[in-house]
């Protein structure tokens, strides 16, 4: 199969087990340098849908946490993936558009999901932080996702 068929499952799965892949082991190497155990890390993703508990819940949450990390990371894909079509330009500018997704993903995040979701956490936005994540989500998961989706499924010329 030629690279100029169009193939959503491979860019989005492709771009979203990447920029998760990424993104976890960023948050798992960081935090493990703040001195929280990797389950920990994982554990705090699945408190999004379990809250306290999921501190809890030991390995079982642990794991839904990962689990709940390629959910979200392969949804993001396809929220890029649907926007590729309907604007062919962010694949021929997939490194900008990558960027500047990532940003969006940041915001969307910070200011949207985690306070509406059940996490126990104070959302807080200390300079450091802020561009920390920003980087993060910028270089580890819109920049990966952009670029799994031009190369799986470019516009059509």
């Amino acid at each position: 199969m030629s690279t100029s068929t169009p193939r959503a499952v491979p860019a989005i799965f492709v771009g979203g087990l990447i920029a998760g892949a990424l993104d976890i082991t960023y948050a798992v190497t960081y935090l493990a340098y703040l001195g929280k155990p990797p389950a920990w890390t994982l554990q705090s993703v699945a408190s999004g849908a379990l809250g306290k508990a999921a501190f809890d819940g030991g390995t079982p949450t642990a794991l839904l946490g990962l689990f709940f990390q390629f959910v979200i990371s392969c949804g993001a894909a396809a929220v890029f993936y649907l926007a590729s079509r309907a604007m062919p330009a962010l694949l021929r500018h997939a490194v900008l558009a990558g960027l500047a997704f990532g940003v969006g993903i940041y915001v969307v995040m910070s200011f949207v999901v985690v306070p509406l979701s059940a996490a126990p956490f104070k959302m807080t936005f200390p300079l450091a932080s802020v561009v920390r994540n920003l980087l993060v989500h910028m270089f580890l998961i819109g920049l990966p996702i952009a670029l799994s989706v031009r190369r799986f499924s470019p516009p059509a010329d």
